[in-house]
This record gives C-alpha cells, structure tokens and sequence, in this order.
C-alpha cells in the first residue's frame, strides 16, 4: 500500500532558496536572527538580509557567476549564513564542506564538484590552501579563497560586505537550478554531491512548516554542524524563515553547551544521539538552570526510546521527540509534532505534508511487493524533496530513484497503527558513526593501501555507547606482523577523526560472491556470533571519546577540535 501524508499537500514552492528563508527578514527589523552563543555578537534580521545582499554583490564583483560552485567550509558562526545566502544569491551553487574534512577529502570534493571559489574561516586556511593547491594546473583550478574573518593574503567577508556594486540578480529556476550540493555516501559507495535544487529545498521548509514551525523569537540552539543538512535545515533555513533567533556555538563542548542554554534561554534543542545521552546522563546538567527548554527534537541517527525517556524525565519536558530523513530528500520526511505528547516510544515521526512512503520486501529489487501494514520492510520516499540526483552519476541516481520516483531509503521499517514510523534496521552498508556517515568502500580503499594489507574488508559494530564504531577485518599480506594499532594508525592519517577504523579483527579471508562483491552480511553474522560466544577485544583510539557516563564526551563534529560530532 501507497502511505499518504495526513497533513493537507502544501504547493510547491518555486522560489529561490534565500527568498524562502530571508523573504520578510528586512521586515524584521532589529529582531535578534543570530547570536554568537560564544561571544554574544548578534546579527539582526535586517542586518542579516543587508549583509546577505552586499556580499552577494561583493561576490559577484570578485567574479562569482550563476552556476559557478562555491564551497563553503567553516564551523557554525553567525557569518555563515551571510556567505550561504549572499552565494546564492550571486545565481551560485554551493557545495558544503565537513569542516572535519583532511586537505585530500575537501581537495576530491572541489575536484569532483568543480567548485571554483572557497569560502572558509583563517583557522581553516591550511587546509583550503591544500586542497586548492592540489586542484591547480587542472581544468577546474581554484580562483580565490575568501575568509569568513581577516586574514593576511584573502579578502574577507567584510571586504564583500563594503562592496558598492549593484546587486546582482540572476535568472534563477527554482526547479532545474541546484541550491545546494551536499556530499553523501547514500546507499552504497563512496561519498556523492547530491543536487537540491531552490523548489526541493524551498518545498521541504514549507512541508516541514504544518508539522513544526518555531515561532517569531523562539531561541533556537544551532551546535550541530551547519555543513550537514540536518543542521542546514534545522538550524539554519527553517529557524530563520520563521523568525526565530539562532544561537550560534561553534563544536559541542558540554559545559559550554550548558552554559548557553542557560544563559541564552534556549527554548528548543535539535539534537544527534550523542547529545540527548550527555543530558540524560552526565552529572554536569544538574549545575544549570534549564527550565527555559520547551523541546528536544533528535534525528541523524536512530535514538534509543528508554534513552529519550530518561533524557525527558531529568530536563523536565513530555518526550524526546524524533525525525528521519536523509540527504537525498532534502532531508525531512518524518517528524514527531510538537502537538503530540505521548508519540509513541521509538518512532521517528508521521509522513510530512506531500509525502507518500511505499514498505516493500526486502532485496525484493525494482519490483518488490509491498508488505502487509506493521510488517517490516525497505522504506521507499516518493515526494517534492526528492532530489534531482548524484552530481555526474546518473547510473547511481537510476539506481536510487527509479523511474516512478520512489527513492529507495535502504532504511528498513514499520508503520504502527497510529500512523508512525519506526526504523528498525538498514539495508545500506552505510554505517552510522554518532550520526556521521562512513562509507566502508572509502575505508577499505585506504586499508588496501598499506603494503601489508592484502585484503580487507570494514562493517559497522556494537560501539561501547551502543551506537555503530566502524571494524576492519584485514588479511596480513605474507610475512606481514602488521599489529591491530598500526591498522589503525594508517587510517587514521588519512580520514577525518569520525572515519577511523575502531576494532580490527585479522581474517584468513574476507567472504566474496562470485562477482567479487564483498558478502558485508556474512561478516555481521560472524560479528553477531562473536558477540553471542566473546567478543573481540576493540583497540582504543588516541583521543576517542571514553565510555562512562561521568566523563565529558567529547562531540566537536563543528569546529577544529579533535574529534567527531553528527551528520547525516
């Protein structure tokens, strides 16, 4: 059966991305839009829309033409989305950028992407000089990198802003044009730009508006990666076209985190797994007022209900409520409304407004059948946020959508009798690192690398916390002593901190089909019985976060700090 939302359909909406969310921000007036949780410089709704509009012109005098990529690699800071917006309005498209990512991640995303111009923060500069360092001499080279903030040798943001330029204002289709090109593994594979057109993006707002729209004023907590297009949404485009005033923290530090929500009166929280565990469980929430907190909304990874419950109960609030999506839908497509006070434990939410949802048998292949209501099976999206496909992949996109436009999720899952979701288990290899994705495919290729490494093969585990680590299993080449720590090591030089191998396991081979395609399903079997008999012993990583409750964890997925913190 065809699921339908029961929300009533929302029009598409055919505007550009900066007018869907900056439409009435003049209007505004001085109406707090950002606030640095850090520092407490604001950026009203008019000076946001002023700062949008110079820097556009700024760009578009410094070369920036429609259809160019911009890349934008940078923490959360309120001038994110003066150069987000100000490039779109320019007629750019812009690719995001993990601001985790090494110098030879970003360089294979510009390269692939053919981003032409770099919008990053001085801290960052090494890296984006790197990457655009290695893309030089290529048909696409690199023109000029820009800086949030001053830097020696780039002009900056503030240079854009004084621009006395015209405005531009470019022919934009909101149907064919691409706002966004976020990167995502998807299904299977190594990571993909996924084209969200200004209608995909712009749709998805007014979709998400009839189940959960923050009111004028609202303070909004943003901590989670603007980068990602939960953040992205959720943070930055929804928040914003609904007058709501974001409060800007550049990485998850817990006592600064804290600290904000306490001081700035923060009144709704979107949150990863990881975070909703701090609250729940660790000692230092106890040492701040946090009566302001209306709500916490956690998505990116899947959230354990007695987990929610936990974190409900000590914060005060009804529920812990949840939302799914993924990269490739713009992203929502459930959320639990805040209308609801008693969802039921587990769900991630009802069918957004324009919506429909197919639950097929598993593996069943372009035909599968649809199974009976309440039995589990692949979740197929059919909607205006599905995207307009992988960036020069058109044999991945058909394999991803087909030709009805049902996307197949690779999300395994369930309708309950309320008329929510549940997720129960995924048929994509993707695994699901505190909400970041891990391709094993990119894993394995760096395995493959090293000279003692004749095979390899990488899945997703049962981590310490419950969530997915990332486990190789290596065949030593002949003669190799290659050590658990050095497998480790090697990829750890070579990935962003969210991407290392966890746990190594030495195998005599790793199981293949007749194709050569790596039988991922027989190893998480082998793993299952391990776990079952005794599991095998995971090596700590230098610098990973440590298990008990009463340390700190460690979750900077949005700044230059050390470790990992949430996508999807």
């Amino acid at each position: 059966m065809v699921y339908r939302s029961e929300y009533p359909d929302v029009p598409v909406l055919d505007v550009p991305i900066h007018d869907a969310v900056l439409g009435g921000a003049a209007g505004r007036g001085d109406l707090p839009a950002l606030v640095d949780g850090v520092t407490g410089q604001t950026l009203t709704y008019a000076q946001l829309d002023a700062a949008t509009r110079r820097a556009a012109a700024g760009l578009a005098e410094a070369g920036v033409a429609p259809g160019d990529v911009v890349a934008l690699h940078s923490p959360n800071t309120v001038a994110y989305p003066v150069a987000f917006y100000a490039a779109t309005r320019a007629g750019a498209t812009v690719t995001t950028v993990s601001s985790l990512a090494t110098p030879g991640e970003m360089a294979a995303q510009l390269r692939d992407s053919g981003a032409r111009w770099i919008v990053t923060v001085s801290p960052f500069l090494p890296t984006a000089r790197e990457a655009a360092a290695a893309l030089a001499g290529t048909g696409t080279p690199v023109r000029e990198i820009f800086s949030c903030d001053p830097a020696e040798g780039h002009r900056n943001l503030f240079d854009l802003v004084a621009s006395t330029a015209p405005e531009p204002s470019p022919a934009i289709d909101p149907a064919a044009d691409v706002a966004v090109l976020p990167y995502s593994s998807g299904t299977t594979g190594t990571a993909k730009g996924v084209m969200l057109t200004h209608r995909n993006i712009a749709t998805n707002l007014a979709q998400l508006d009839a189940a959960h729209r923050p009111g004028v004023g609202q303070r909004i907590v943003a901590v989670l990666p603007f980068f990602h297009i939960y953040g992205l949404t959720a943070l930055m485009n929804h928040p914003l076209r609904c007058g709501s005033t974001v409060v800007v923290l550049p990485r998850f530090d817990l006592e600064q985190f804290l600290q904000t929500l306490q001081d700035q009166r923060i009144q709704g929280v979107y949150a990863a797994p990881p975070m909703v565990l701090a609250l729940a469980r660790h000692p230092a929430v106890d040492r701040y007022d946090l009566s302001s907190l209306e709500y916490v909304l956690s998505a990116a990874a899947p959230l354990d209900a007695d987990l929610a419950d936990a974190c409900a109960r000590r914060l005060g609030i009804d529920t812990v409520r949840q939302a799914y999506g993924m990269t490739e839908l713009s992203p929502g497509t459930h959320l639990v409304p805040l209308t609801d006070t008693s969802p039921p434990p587990g769900a991630v939410g009802r069918l957004l407004a324009s919506t429909e949802m197919r639950v097929v048998a598993v593996e069943g292949g372009a035909s599968a059948e649809d199974l009976p209501h309440g039995e589990p099976g692949e979740l197929l999206i059919r909607g205006p946020q599905v995207m307009k496909g992988y960036f020069g992949r058109p044999t991945e996109t058909d394999a991803v959508v087909d030709g009805e436009g049902w996307l197949h999720t690779g999300d395994v899952g369930y309708v309950d009798d309320r008329g929510y979701l549940h997720v129960v288990d995924r048929v994509k290899e993707l695994i699901k690192y505190k909400g970041y994705q891990v391709a094993p495919a990119e894993l394995e290729a760096v395995l493959l690398a090293h000279p003692e490494v004749a095979d390899a093969a990488v899945i997703g585990v049962a981590g310490p916390d419950g969530g997915e680590v990332p486990k190789a299993f290596v065949v030593r080449g002949p003669g190799s002593t290659l050590t658990d720590q050095q497998v480790i090591d090697h990829v750890a030089g070579q990935v962003a901190p969210y991407k290392k191998v966890r746990a190594v396991e030495f195998v005599d081979a790793v199981p293949k089909s007749a194709a050569g395609k790596i039988l991922r399903r027989r190893l998480r079997e082998r793993e299952r019985g391990a776990a079952g008999a005794q599991a095998p012993a995971q090596v700590p990583v230098p610098g990973a976060p440590a298990a008990p409750a009463t340390e700190t964890p460690t979750y900077a997925g949005n700044g230059a700090g050390p470790e990992e913190g949430p996508a999807r």
